[in-house]
């Protein structure tokens, strides 16, 4: 069931009653709700919905070319794949343009990953055709960082086509409550601050169940609970060095906020690599970097502390990760009894 997000929605949906053609780049975390809520936007239209894999180029290539075929056949022969990836975006020119055609490129950074030459390719195509159609066009993608090099970047080829963006974070307190009609406001608020805004991660605890049973079932059981290693997924999947990043946001976790000290605790001796971890987990929105308010220039300020931005990041370096040998030998519930019960005040508080 989709939930919310109406001021994203409405912002797609007054792009696509323009009188042009729309480059839309929605961009956000893996988990976030980015796919849902291209496709409740899109459930009411002419769309093609595709959505990149780590196969192959060529793969990837006939499968997009399978669904452009498709949209004007009843079915495409087998086999059937456009020789290039320019000759497949200028079929969309042929495309019946009333009402207004969407095509959704959805993970968007894993065809990049698999062609470098994509976006140079689209790019053209756009410039020369796509532009004076009535298409909109949405590139989505979960690699924050090279969302923002490779689409929005100043030196990125599509640079300047875009006429609309937006980045997509997680929900707030408002919208989080929503998932949890039959709860208080104060086990909502509790929910919030323990899993965070991320769809995903708010679908797992289930409001007919009190929080302490969610945390139990979806959290500590190491056997079969959703988000047990969702930490160690979520960095595995975006990040090419996790160990790393791991033992950062460990350190942090830790109470070691300044850049000296992660770097002491994470065991990574060069401030300077450090440094540039750090930079990448901001670009990811999992950290934040605050410098007081006195600062003139807080970028190359030494005042500088980070904090982990993540609701449910913070919850699971504070209870999951320390206590991982226990829950590994199935003590859940004593690890919930005697380290999270008598603690959870003092975590929530720190929620805002």
């Amino acid at each position: 069931m989709f939930i919310d997000r109406k001021i994203e929605l409405d912002l797609l949906e007054q792009r696509y009653r323009s009188n042009q053609a729309e480059l839309f780049v929605l961009y956000g975390r893996r988990r976030v709700g980015k796919t849902e809520l291209l496709r409740a936007f899109c459930e009411d239209k002419p769309h093609i919905f595709f959505i990149a894999t780590l196969s192959s180029d060529s793969e990837q290539l006939a499968t997009f070319s399978q669904q452009v075929y498709g949209f004007t056949h009843a079915e495409a022969p087998s086999g059937f794949t456009f020789p290039s990836w320019e000759s497949a975006f200028q079929a969309l020119i042929e495309l019946p343009m009333h009402p207004k055609p969407i095509i959704v490129l959805d993970e968007f950074t894993y065809l990049v990953s698999g062609n470098k030459a994509v976006p140079s390719i689209l790019q053209k195509v756009w410039d020369e055709k796509l532009k004076n159609t009535q298409i909109m066009m949405i590139l989505c993608g979960s690699y924050i960082g090279m969302m923002e090099t490779e689409v929005l970047g100043y030196q990125a080829p599509l640079y300047g086509r875009r006429t609309a963006s937006t980045l997509l974070r997680p929900m707030d307190l408002a919208s989080s409550a929503l998932f949890f009609p039959s709860y208080s406001a104060e086990e909502k608020f509790i929910t919030w601050a323990v899993v965070g805004g991320m769809p995903y991660y708010l679908r797992t605890f289930q409001d007919n169940q009190d929080i302490y049973s969610n945390i139990r079932q979806h959290i500590l059981d190491a056997q079969s609970g959703t988000l047990f290693n969702e930490p160690r997924l979520l960095l595995m999947e975006e990040l090419r060095e996790p160990r790393n990043y791991f033992s950062i946001l460990r350190a942090i976790a830790q109470g070691r906020t300044r850049l000296n000290e992660i770097a002491q605790g994470a065991g990574i001796g060069d401030v300077t690599t450090v440094a540039r971890y750090l930079d990448i987990l901001q670009q990811m929105r999992l950290i934040t970097r605050r410098v007081p308010a006195t600062e003139t220039q807080p970028e190359k300020s030494k005042k500088g502390i980070y904090h982990i931005d993540d609701h449910f990041l913070r919850f699971w370096f504070r209870y999951v990760h320390p206590n991982q040998s226990s829950l590994d030998l199935g003590l859940a519930d004593a690890i919930l009894q005697q380290r999270i019960q008598p603690d959870l005040d003092n975590f929530v508080a720190t929620a805002f």
